[in-house]
């Protein structure tokens, strides 16, 4: 990009600030009016809350605070590109992308969007586009070449599903064609490609399983009013087909190193599938593993009997469960929430732990707060978004 452009970038930084969400919010309206096939891509529960338009709003305007200085926040752009390969966006989305945030642009900011800055913002989008359009193609491309890899989507069928928790199954998938899997990175997640009654629909799921198996596996929570999981739960029986997109996300367990650190998984709910396939992973390597989960109820509490049996065979494997509305027959070891005291107890002295956690967003933050205060290292305390990415020190 031409200095001039940057500038003229740069100079709209206020205005973005005090419009941002307005501009997002319109844009998504706008876009599924006129382009109703690129819905399939986005969680409409997270369109309702709002969400999706404050996290574009927040990477609109740091990339227009940034602009001229791309590496402050290129560590937000793995993630991006893992999740676009993982939906499977194509080079022919993004000019519809394009084309409607410039007139949600225009259209919010309304005589103050001058042509000079719609010019510069369109060369803006198109530098950036360019970027991600080949970053991604790396991606398909790496994994089509991989033993068991595959580009676009392949047809997968539910062999076994069981009953997790009250509230979550999982669905064990195996390729039709009989061929090789491709190797997952614990942590990483799925995107199933469904069409219910019509409407076409792709969502993230988690893989809960230790890689290295001849299935998949993905454990899925029946959310209230949520299509996608309820469909899975009602109908998606053995035998039923589904069309699956390569494994993908950048919430991968790091290689521990030649000194593994102590590693420590966190989770509420149904944050739990990725820790699950880090544990399976890591129980039968030596390294300590502390494993806290959070949940309403033992009815609630999803693979309990596996993590025990896994602590039961493994001595590095120290599980504690909190409970914060626990029934009469319900043994946690804590009841109420991971708090401050909780996590200290968990933890070696001197602080030195890998740190993954995931769950509902007070949770996230809550872990994220106790664990910088107890002098976990910021860059050694690691998370994942179940949508779209937002601030916890907000």
């Amino acid at each position: 990009m031409n200095p001039q452009t940057i500038a003229i970038v740069k100079a709209t930084v206020p205005a973005l600030q005090a419009h941002g969400e307005a501009i997002t919010s319109h844009f998504y309206r706008i876009m599924f009016e006129s382009h109703p096939e690129v819905k399939a891509f986005f969680n409409e529960a997270h369109q309702a809350a709002g969400s999706q338009a404050r996290a574009l709003a927040g990477a609109v305007l740091a990339y227009a605070t940034y602009i001229d200085r791309l590496d402050e926040i290129a560590g937000a752009l793995p993630r991006i590109i893992q999740k676009h390969a993982a939906l499977g966006v194509l080079p022919e989305h993004y000019p519809v992308v394009g084309a409607c945030l410039l007139r949600a642009i225009k259209d919010v900011l309304g005589d103050a969007a001058t042509d000079e800055i719609i010019a510069a913002w369109g060369e803006a989008y198109q530098s950036l586009a360019a970027l991600l359009i080949a970053a991604e193609e790396e991606v398909y491309r790496a994994n089509a070449a991989q033993t068991g890899g595959w580009r676009g989507e392949r047809e997968f069928r539910v062999a076994r599903r069981e009953d997790e928790s009250e509230v979550i199954t999982s669905f064990y998938l195996e390729p039709t064609d009989g061929g090789p899997l491709l190797a997952f990175s614990p942590g990483q997640y799925l995107t199933l490609v469904l069409n219910i009654d019509g409407e076409p629909l792709r969502r993230n799921y988690s893989l809960s399983d230790a890689p290295g198996k001849p299935w998949y596996r993905i454990s899925v929570k029946k959310e209230e009013g949520g299509k996608a999981s309820n469909w899975l739960h009602a109908s998606a029986a053995v035998g039923t087909l589904l069309k699956v997109q390569a494994p993908c996300g950048d919430f991968v367990l790091q290689p521990a190193g030649e000194r593994p650190r102590p590693l420590v998984l966190v989770t509420g709910g149904v944050g739990i599938t990725p820790a699950m396939s880090m544990l399976e992973s890591m129980a039968h390597t030596g390294r300590p593993v502390h494993f806290i989960h959070a949940a309403r109820h033992g009815g609630a509490h999803a693979f309990r009997a596996r993590v025990d049996a896994l602590a039961a065979k493994h001595a590095n494997v120290k599980p504690v469960y909190v409970y914060d509305a626990p029934r009469d027959a319900d043994r946690p070891h804590a009841t109420g929430f991971v708090t401050r005291e909780l996590l200290a107890q968990q933890l070696p002295e001197d602080r030195d732990v890998d740190l993954y956690f995931l769950g509902p967003k007070p949770f996230m933050k809550a872990v994220y707060a106790n664990g910088l205060a107890l002098g976990v290292p910021k860059q050694q305390l690691r998370y994942e978004f179940f949508g779209p990415l937002e601030a916890l020190e907000a």
